[in-house]
């Protein structure tokens, strides 16, 4: 530490006498090598760090602190002299001592210390002043600051009490969580193995939350329930409509109806391909005829439902005001054929444009492709007016989706010579439907997607 050369008549406050220094006029003496402290055995040394900054001319004795706890060292800095001129060098010796151990023993060239000390801790400060021939800072050991030496000691400490360690509460595992003696892994998640349930819900999830559902099936029922008004009003207008059965005038509303479940069908299964979204759901349920059984029974389900409310609707509106104008009477065959009947074709109607989807994997080719054959067979024979053409045009109009609507409305085309009748369309719809569902499960379960 540097200080200003002046007499110290005085003792230091901790009781150790100063040196008393030459006078101004007395030559200038070399350097005494400053007193190291005595250092601990087996203690390794803390490296050098930067010297801490100078003390001030007259130390005044520490205020009381309690002793650290944990431990206890010995910090000595010592002043190096450097080229550029400082004060003088001094050296500051500082060993804290924990309460309850006796004091170091003073250097046997220094007169011991006062007695007096802090009743929770102990320990010793030594200032010494060197003459120096001129005054030197210290030496820096690192550039740009002055630096000096600084050396922690530390004391031995009890060994605190060794800590039992505490076993942790730990729950019991579940009993599907234990593996079997040389199994793998068992995830502790409990696992039920999925069935078609789980594709259901899955299905009935999407289909009801797309626009598309709502779109096509809400124009569905307002074409038909609209259509069907505007026709019995007008033809309530007669006074007479003969045998023709008062629910034949709900077949125009309906056949404009087909053309929105159809794109409906379609976009079931080819949405998903369009968007890529078919890879998550064979991910996630890789048995793929059970994915299409499930697409195939909620949109079965679903379109069945509202086109058999729809029909019921506009049979009992055609029925209050075309009744009393129809020699025919209505019965309960042709009450359940008007409604449950054309319901159930046009779902299989519908299921048809699945398969087809499923198999084209593309929405606009699959449903102009369905618009051909709901439609072309009608509109093809009207161009067959030979006679060479005669059983062409009978075959085509009477196996014509239009026609077979008819049929089950109770009626047919009055220029139509053959074709089905009662039930036979729906038969024949259910067989082509099921034909198209097993090529398209075939072709599914062979291709990558």
């Amino acid at each position: 530490m540097t200080s200003p050369q002046q007499p110290q008549p005085e003792p230091a406050a901790n009781g150790t006498e100063a040196q008393p220094q030459p006078a101004p006029g007395t030559p200038p003496q070399a350097p005494a090598a400053p007193p190291m402290p005595p250092a601990a055995p087996a203690v390794p040394q803390a490296p050098p760090a930067q010297a801490a900054p100078p003390a001030p001319p007259t130390q005044q004795p520490a205020p009381e602190q309690p002793a650290p706890a944990a431990e206890a060292g010995t910090m000595m800095l010592q002043a190096q002299p450097a080229p550029s001129p400082a004060g003088e060098a001094g050296t500051m010796m500082l060993q804290a001592q924990t309460p309850g151990q006796p004091p170091q023993p003073a250097p046997a060239d220094r007169p011991a210390p006062a007695p007096a000390a802090p009743p929770r801790e102990a320990g010793t400060m030594m200032l010494q002043a060197q003459p120096m021939p001129e005054p030197q800072p210290l030496a820096a050991h690192g550039p740009g600051k002055d630096a000096g030496t600084m050396m922690l000691q530390a004391q031995p400490q009890a060994p605190a009490p060794a800590q039992v360690p505490q076993p942790y509460a730990q729950a019991p595992a579940a009993p599907h969580a234990r593996p079997a003696p040389g199994a793998g892994y068992v995830s502790p998640i409990p696992a039920s193995p999925t069935h078609l349930g789980h594709a259901l819900a899955s299905e009935w999830t999407k289909i009801r939350s797309v626009r598309s559902t709502i779109w096509t099936l809400g124009v569905m029922a307002v074409l038909v329930l609209g259509i069907g008004a505007l026709v019995a009003t007008a033809v309530s207008t007669n006074e007479s409509i003969g045998a023709t059965p008062p629910l034949f005038f709900g077949f125009f509303g309906m056949l404009l109806g087909i053309l929105c479940v159809l794109p409906l069908g379609v976009l079931v299964v080819s949405s998903e391909y369009g968007t890529g979204m078919i890879r998550t759901t064979l991910t996630a349920c890789p048995a793929r005829g059970r994915v299409l059984a499930a697409k195939a029974l909620v949109f079965f389900g679903l379109t069945f439902v509202v086109t058999t409310v729809v029909t019921g609707l506009v049979a009992i509106m055609d029925n209050a005001l075309l009744g009393d104008l129809s020699r025919a009477e209505v019965t309960g065959a042709e009450w359940l054929k008007s409604t449950v009947g054309v319901s159930l074709y046009v779902s299989f109607l519908g299921l048809l444009a699945l398969a087809v989807g499923s198999l084209i994997r593309h929405s606009a080719g699959a449903i102009t492709i369905m618009i051909g054959v709901v439609l072309l067979p009608f509109v093809l024979s009207m161009f067959m007016l030979t006679d060479s053409l005669s059983d062409l045009r009978n075959f085509l109009l009477g196996y014509s989706i239009p026609n077979q609507i008819t049929v089950m409305y109770g009626s047919k085309f009055p220029f139509v010579d053959g074709g089905p009748s009662g039930w036979e369309p729906l038969w024949i719809v259910m067989g082509i439907a099921a034909l198209a569902l097993g090529g398209a499960y075939a072709v599914m379960r062979r291709r990558d997607v």
